[in-house]
């Protein structure tokens, strides 16, 4: 816990995009629209600032149905600990306005809590309340269908998590992640389905190269006895974290990231083979 308050006070400023004020006023809606001109203000502040948060508040007694600055005060809350507090504060956003910050809960659920349950809700709930693409996670890594399905992986229901990889890869018009493919190989290769596991690491390769892809490819080459293709990938896998190519979140882990150490321990295990094949070892 205290390694996750750590990460998140480190944290740049983040904020999502600052509402259309405009907007409100268009819709005759003139208490939401000066609530809004009220929290302007805080882009010129940080959040860990007293200014900032009596801004937000000040923004609220305009208006205590402006969404906007409860999601915003929660952020602090959020990056300070006080997680309680984060989550009084997101949940009345929800409520006010659940199409703006129903998929941001969800993946801080799952992002900074591994609440994989707890995300899949919001997610599955955003689906239901809506007619249009829900989006994506707030760091744009994953769409947040491909969001869903890693939750259902981390709570072992990976055949249900792959229906999902691949309904959302098949939609049409959308273009695989940065990560989708390799998330969705990582999950065939959980339930020994090496054959379309390759294919997925494959398309991975093609889309974005990284370190994690290329150490799986070495397992399933090595599980097929392929010492050849095996050692290959094995070194390009160290070679690409090497040159920090790899699997990588500035605030808290990505699914399923494969880690130096355990590379390198594969690595000594391939050098323990080949010496003792040549007789050097007992």
């Amino acid at each position: 816990m205290k390694n996750l308050i750590y990460i998140l006070l480190i944290l740049p400023v983040w904020l999502y995009s600052q509402p259309n004020c405009n907007a409100y006023l268009y819709k005759g809606d003139t208490l939401q629209y000066k609530a809004c001109i009220e929290a302007e203000k805080i882009e010129k502040l940080y959040q860990f600032q007293r200014e900032f948060q009596e801004t937000l508040d000040n923004s609220i007694k305009i208006c205590p149905n402006f969404a906007y600055a409860y999601r915003e005060k929660s952020t602090a809350y959020l990056k300070s600990g006080d997680f309680l507090t984060w989550k009084k504060l997101i949940d009345k956003a929800v409520d006010l306005d659940f199409s703006s910050n129903l998929g941001y809960r969800a993946w801080c659920r799952y992002q900074f809590f591994r609440d994989y349950i707890g995300a899949i809700k919001d997610i599955e709930k955003l689906d239901s309340l809506t007619n249009y693409n829900i989006g994506y996670s707030i760091n744009g890594d994953y769409h947040l269908n491909i969001a869903k399905g890693i939750c259902y992986s981390a709570i072992n229901q990976k055949q249900k998590a792959i229906k999902i990889f691949n309904d959302q890869l098949n939609t049409k018009d959308y273009s695989a992640g940065l990560y989708d493919y390799y998330q969705l190989g990582v999950t065939y290769y959980e339930i020994n389905d090496l054959k379309n596991a390759l294919k997925c690491f494959e398309k991975q390769s093609e889309i974005n190269e990284f370190a994690d892809n290329q150490y799986y490819k070495c397992k399933i080459y090595k599980s097929q006895k392929n010492e050849t293709e095996y050692k290959k990938h094995k070194e390009k896998a160290l070679k690409l974290y090497a040159e920090n190519k790899m699997l990588f979140d500035g605030y808290t882990h990505h699914f399923n990231k494969v880690y130096l150490e355990t590379i390198k321990n594969e690595y000594k295990l391939l050098v323990t083979q080949v010496l003792r094949y040549c007789g050097f070892w007992a």
